[in-house]
């Protein structure tokens, strides 16, 4: 013990001192450094793809600057420039009938879906309007219910109350539990009656459901019509070669040489310029592609039950349509198969 005592001045201390300010600012300032050091990473991997890109659109900027330079030097130049003014020509010739089907599309989209939109809005009211009955008629039959135990309760409570003799002991306690068993109908019936509301309430706060888009039978519609165009389209070009010259200049990215001399290059322009005025026309176009229209839906297939657009083996073509083997005319081609050749860039028309 006297050891013991002796070792008294030795003040051990088991308790751990809370963490000072000091090294609550340390603690922060690491984890402000990690967040700043993250932020520097990301802000470093952005600016080497923003230098990317840079790389990328002056190699682009390059190449339009040298096909610009090769192009007026072409036009400079009488033996090439024409075969360059018949090469934009052609590729605008593309362009219109390209647009001309872009926009009927776009028509034929507008229409049928403020159509679909209002026939949706109309099945949906007519839900809302049965279920609405439903709920109104349950709402009706609890409020009589809730109104009815009320009123019997109360007509039990005045009836005991009347009940005031000593020789109605018996009587008011048979009273008693008919009044019990009213109040506990009526605390059902109230409760009935709260869930009727609430279920009213929750049936007018429902939102309207979201126009799903247009159908599938819709789109298979609408993209028969524009193949139908197309293939309109061609059929007024069929007597001459502007639809596969004009294809292969879209194709290219630079001018070519192969439309012959300047006489048969002026020539061209005039034919250019006349297909122009063809495609634009818009006499009988209705009728040219609703007829169309009616020929594919009897001979197209899909190959897949969602599928929006036929294959492309199935645009046969019937009797009325060019056949391949008697041409019209010295320069006529055949009827193209616009689906299967892309006419008009038709791919990137049609509704997926």
């Amino acid at each position: 013990m006297k050891a013991l005592r002796q070792l008294g001045f030795l003040k051990l201390n088991f308790r751990q001192d809370a963490p000072s300010e000091e090294e609550d600012r340390v603690l922060t300032l690491f984890r402000n450094r990690a967040e700043l050091k993250k932020a520097y990473g990301e802000l470093q991997d952005e600016v080497y793809r923003l230098k990317d890109r840079i790389k990328q659109q002056e190699g682009a900027t390059q190449r339009v600057q040298e096909m610009l330079n090769a192009l007026e030097t072409r036009l400079g130049v009488t033996d090439t420039g024409y075969p360059a003014l018949v090469f934009y020509q052609l590729r605008r010739l593309w362009q219109s009938g390209r647009e001309l089907i872009e926009q009927f599309v776009a028509d034929l989209v507008a229409k049928q879906d403020e159509r679909e939109r209002r026939q949706h809005l109309a099945e949906h009211n007519r839900r809302q309007f049965s279920r609405r009955q439903a709920v109104e008629k349950q709402l009706r039959s609890a409020e009589s219910l809730a109104a009815e135990a009320a009123n019997l309760v109360a007509e039990l409570e005045a009836e005991r109350a009347r009940l005031t003799r000593f020789w109605h002991y018996f009587k008011r306690r048979a009273l008693e539990h008919r009044i019990g068993s009213a109040v506990a109908a009526a605390v059902a019936a109230n409760a009935t009656l709260v869930d009727a509301r609430v279920a009213a309430e929750e049936l007018d706060k429902e939102p309207m459901p979201e126009f799903p888009g247009l159908s599938l039978e819709s789109r298979r519609a609408i993209n028969l019509a524009a193949i139908s165009y197309a293939e309109t389209l061609c059929l007024r070009l069929v007597k001459t070669r502007l639809v596969t010259l004009a294809r292969e200049a879209t194709q290219r990215r630079e001018v070519t040489d192969d439309y012959g001399s300047q006489s048969e290059c002026e020539a061209l322009m005039r034919e250019i310029e006349n297909a122009q005025a063809i495609v634009q026309g818009r006499a009988n176009i209705a009728q040219e592609i609703t007829s169309r229209t009616e020929r594919l839906k009897q001979v197209v297939r899909y190959r897949g039950a969602t599928d929006t657009s036929p294959t492309a083996d199935s645009l046969a073509f019937s009797e009325g349509d060019v056949m391949a083997n008697e041409p019209v005319g010295a320069s006529a081609a055949r009827m193209p198969n616009v689906l299967a050749e892309d006419t008009w860039d038709l791919f990137r028309i049609l509704l997926r």
